[in-house]
């Protein structure tokens, strides 16, 4: 008879993804190898096997899952309120959301390419709902609307979050609500002008 799984499966499996990221970001996906995870995340080389089968499955999972997490809260955000109001929201949620993932984030950047198209392409697939619907925000919020520039907008604005955490420290730079609220004043103000 098959052993089901553990009570406690899904809070490992989630610390061994956290510390697989932790340690792809500091080391380099390339360079890092499944005895090196297990090492970071403090388990046997064996205990990473039960879970993931290769260092691409493994990476693949925290990859999903950061963005499907990103993706749960862009689509949950800006349901209500003006147009503003709802990119205001939108905008929020995935700097927010990026709390505590700042690692996953830097590993989905440098990593994205190496894997197989069998398993980027539902990655790619999550990215371009998160893009089309911040697009759909920031088109609603435009007085004019956006057309053929609608793009370069959505991902000027990604740019600005998605590099947050190269230059902003804790404790000594700008709060995430606060940095989104300036980002959110930046582009609206710059709709006007589009």
């Amino acid at each position: 008879m098959p052993r089901g799984l553990a009570r406690d499966h899904a809070e490992k499996r989630d610390a061994l993804r956290r510390g697989a990221a932790a340690h792809f970001a500091a080391h380099g996906y390339d360079r890092a190898s499944m005895a090196s995870v297990a090492s970071a995340c403090g388990v046997s080389k064996a205990l990473i096997y039960h879970y993931y089968d290769s260092k691409e499955a493994l990476l693949f999972d925290l990859l999903h899952e950061h963005l499907a997490r990103l993706a749960a809260a862009i689509e949950g955000a800006g349901r209500s309120g003006t147009p503003e109001d709802r990119l205001r929201d939108t905008i929020r949620a995935i700097l927010l959301e990026y709390e505590d993932a700042d690692d996953a984030h830097k590993v989905q950047l440098e990593t994205l390419d190496t894997l197989p198209r069998e398993r980027r392409d539902p990655l790619v697939k999550l990215m371009r709902g998160m893009v089309e619907r911040l697009g759909e925000r920031l088109e609603a919020a435009a007085p004019g609307g956006l057309g053929e520039r609608r793009r370069a907008v959505t991902m000027s604005v990604f740019g600005m979050l998605n590099w947050y955490y190269t230059w902003n420290r804790p404790g000594r730079g700008m709060a995430r609500g606060a940095y989104a609220d300036l980002v959110t004043d930046l582009v609206l103000g710059g709709l006007e002008r589009v």
